[in-house]
């Protein structure tokens, strides 16, 4: 089977009801104001970029990475954007979203394009494009994922421990309000809760307040609840696909036929997963919460984001050297004033094995 008829086969299985393939994107406004924190957010991902074609180009003798996606350096409110956003709409109806990076077989690789093909219409370079073997998609994230994680599992002990010790206290020291018919139903509640079945636990707190002993109870399921809430909150850092976004991929995808995947760049680490398995992990409901989430994305504009545990993916590289950086000052219309920070310098260690078997290359 063609790689093309196994993502539409894909598209068939994905629920309409986190993203339906058969509408229309829907057309963007024109951003009328930037933020300092989304211009630093661009140049981290431009950083992220830049490390991951360096790493490409500067050790393999086999492979050449190319800069592909639209990179002006244009924002909001700056002189002609209302333009060159129209532009950038037409160009993700008429063939999608261009990857950030293209990866080329050296005998393939035009050298009088060079490394950066990412202003030429696409209409000069369809055939070029075509060619390639990979499109890839490259997502940053500010975090260093071994503390991140380490973090986490230290969190999660914590909450588990104190949600234990505060139901084992009201099951020791207050079994007389249960004997009570109306507050018997607790027993089993509490009895239920273990250290494996915490994720999953859900109850109604009592509102007792008749008496000292029931308000201290009622209190003590509150702190009960707020341990479980802790326990339950998302603890893995993930590749972080933008639902908007999935429909100008495949659209690219069908435009031409070149296999699509993501690369998330921490600051230690760099985990690639493809748009084929991304497809089949949402497609599955039963991975909502465990392996995928779907969240309002502060970082993207608050746009509907699927956040997939990084460990789904691939390990691309397994060290990744830290940017200088620095602050820039931006002068926008009217004498606004902008202040971001830029990065410099940096790399990443690609694993070659892992970077082939991801690519199926």
């Amino acid at each position: 089977m063609s790689y093309l008829k196994e993502i539409q086969g894909l598209i068939r299985k994905v629920p309409v009801e986190l993203v339906d393939f058969d509408q229309p994107r829907e057309t963007a406004r024109v951003p009328t104001q930037v933020t300092t924190n989304f211009i630093t957010n661009k140049e981290q991902g431009d950083w992220a970029e830049r490390v991951i074609l360096q790493a490409i180009n500067g050790a393999s003798e086999q492979f050449v990475a190319v800069k592909y996606g639209r990179s002006d350096d244009m924002v909001a409110g700056d002189e002609g954007w209302g333009d060159f956003y129209q532009s950038y709409q037409i160009e993700l109806d008429s063939i999608g979203k261009r990857p950030d990076l293209l990866i080329f077989n050296k005998t393939e690789f035009n050298t009088e394009l060079g490394f950066d093909i990412s202003s030429i219409p696409h209409d000069e370079i369809t055939d070029y494009v075509k060619k390639a073997v990979a499109g890839v998609e490259v997502r940053s994230s500010a975090f260093l994922l071994d503390h991140y994680e380490a973090a986490m599992q230290e969190r999660t002990n914590i909450f588990t421990t104190k949600a234990i010790e505060i139901r084992n206290i009201l099951l020791n020291d207050f079994p007389d309000i249960f004997e009570h018919s109306a507050r018997s139903s607790y027993v089993a509640i509490l009895e239920g809760i273990n250290p494996e079945n915490l994720n999953a636990v859900s109850f109604r707190c009592p509102s007792w307040g008749s008496c000292e002993r029931l308000i201290k109870a009622r209190d003590l399921f509150k702190e009960l609840k707020d341990a479980i809430k802790e326990v339950q909150k998302r603890d893995f850092l993930s590749i972080t696909p933008k639902v908007e976004d999935l429909k100008v991929v495949n659209k690219w995808i069908e435009t031409f036929g070149v296999p699509h995947f993501y690369f998330q760049v921490f600051f230690d680490k760099v985990y690639g997963i493809s748009f084929k398995h991304i497809l089949e992990i949402i497609s599955n409901p039963n991975n909502e919460g465990e392996v995928f989430s779907v969240e309002s994305d502060v970082k993207n504009q608050n746009k509907t984001t699927i956040k997939i545990n990084s460990k789904k993916g691939v390990l691309i590289a397994s060290r990744v050297d830290e940017p200088s950086h620095k602050s820039v000052r931006k002068e926008l219309a009217r004498g606004r004033l902008l202040f971001y920070v830029t990065f410099e310098g940096g790399a990443a260690y690609i694993d070659w094995s892992n970077l082939k078997t991801i690519l199926e290359i």
